[in-house]
C-alpha cells in the first residue's frame, strides 16, 4: 500500500478501527484485574489533520469528518467513549488533532493496565517515545512490530489485547497476519488479538478467512466496513479486523456499528458491512 500513516490519519478505516477497538477495552475493563495491551505497529500516536501530509490527501474529511452529525441512540450510546477520547485529546493538544491508537489506549488504559508501543521507523519512534515514554504505565519500543509480537507475549498478566496494524507495503503481508495471529495465539491463548487489514479485493481476504476458520483453536470474528465496491481492486475499498478471543458482546454491538457507518461514510452510494464468525464456534 506504500502506508505512511500520517497521509490517512481520520480516515474511514480508521473510524472503523479505532470505535471497535474502544469497545473491545471497555468489555476487557469491567474486571478490576489488570491488562496488558500492546500495539505493535503503533505510528506517532497523534496526527494534526491540517498538516501537509492530511491535508494531501484530505481522507480525514470522508472519514472522522462525516461524524458530526449524530447517530441514532443506539449508535450512539456505542460510539460515546470514541467521541470521549477524542474531545479529550483535542481539549489538550488542539482541535485539529486525531489520535492514533497509542493516543486513544492512552485515554483508556488504567493506572493497573500496561501498555506497550511498537514503532520500528526511527523518525516516528522518536516522536512516538517523546509523547509517551514518560507516561509511568506505558513503554515504547523500537523493534519490528511482528518481532515484538512474539518477544512481548505471553505477558505476565492473563488478560489483555494486542492491536496489529501493519503497513502493508510488502508482498504477502495480509497472509502473514493470518499466521502470525495463529502462532501468537498459541503462545498467548488467554490475550484477544486483533489484526487490521486494507480492503482493495475480497478474494484475497476470503482466503485468510478460511484458514483462520480452518485453524484457530478459538473463537473469531471477521469484522469488516466497505466503503465503495470491491469489484474494482485499484483503489482501498474498505478495512476489515481479524478479532481472535473476541469478547461475546462485540458481534453483537459490530452489528450496531458497522451499517450506521457504512451509510454515513460510504463512496459513490455504496457502502456495506460483514459481521462473521469463524473457528470452533463458527
Amino acid at each position: 500500500m506504500n502506508y505512511r500513516h500520517a497521509f490517512h490519519a481520520g480516515n474511514f478505516a480508521d473510524v472503523m478501527k479505532h470505535a471497535l477497538l474502544v469497545r473491545i477495552l471497555a468489555y476487557l475493563q469491567r474486571k478490576e484485574t489488570p491488562l496488558r495491551v500492546i500495539d505493535t505497529h503503533a505510528g506517532i500516536g497523534f496526527y494534526d489533520l491540517t498538516g501537509d501530509e492530511a491535508e494531501r490527501t484530505g481522507e480525514w474529511i470522508d472519514g472522522i469528518g462525516r461524524l458530526d452529525q449524530a447517530f441514532s441512540p443506539e449508535v450512539e450510546e456505542l460510539l460515546a467513549p470514541y467521541r470521549t477520547v477524542i474531545a479529550d485529546v483535542r481539549t489538550r493538544h488542539g482541535q485539529t488533532i486525531y489520535p492514533g491508537s497509542p493516543g486513544i489506549l492512552r485515554e483508556l488504559l488504567r493506572r493497573q493496565d500496561r501498555g506497550v508501543f511498537v514503532e520500528l521507523h526511527p523518525a516516528d519512534h522518536a516522536v512516538l517515545s517523546g509523547a509517551f515514554n514518560t507516561v509511568a504505565n506505558l513503554k515504547v519500543m523500537h523493534l519490528d512490530g511482528w518481532t515484538a509480537l512474539h518477544a512481548l507475549i505471553p505477558p505476565k498478566e492473563r488478560r489483555g489485547l494486542v492491536l496489529i496494524d501493519p503497513p502493508y507495503e510488502k508482498p504477502n503481508e495480509l497472509e502473514r497476519l493470518g499466521t502470525e495471529l495463529l502462532e501468537a495465539l498459541a503462545k498467548w491463548p488467554t490475550g484477544v488479538y486483533a489484526g487490521w487489514y486494507p480492503i482493495k479485493a475480497l478474494e484475497p481476504v476470503d482466503a485468510v478467512a478460511a484458514r483462520l476458520h480452518a485453524e484457530s483453536p478459538r473463537p473469531g470474528l471477521r469484522l469488516e466496513l466497505l466503503v465503495d465496491d470491491p469489484r474494482d481492486p485499484s483503489r482501498l475499498n474498505g478495512s476489515g479486523l481479524f478479532v481472535l478471543n473476541p469478547p461475546w458482546a462485540l458481534r453483537e454491538e459490530a452489528e450496531i456499528l458497522l451499517p450506521a457507518l457504512a451509510e454515513r461514510l460510504s463512496r459513490s452510494g455504496y457502502g456495506g458491512y460483514r459481521c462473521e464468525s469463524f473457528g470452533p464456534s463458527a
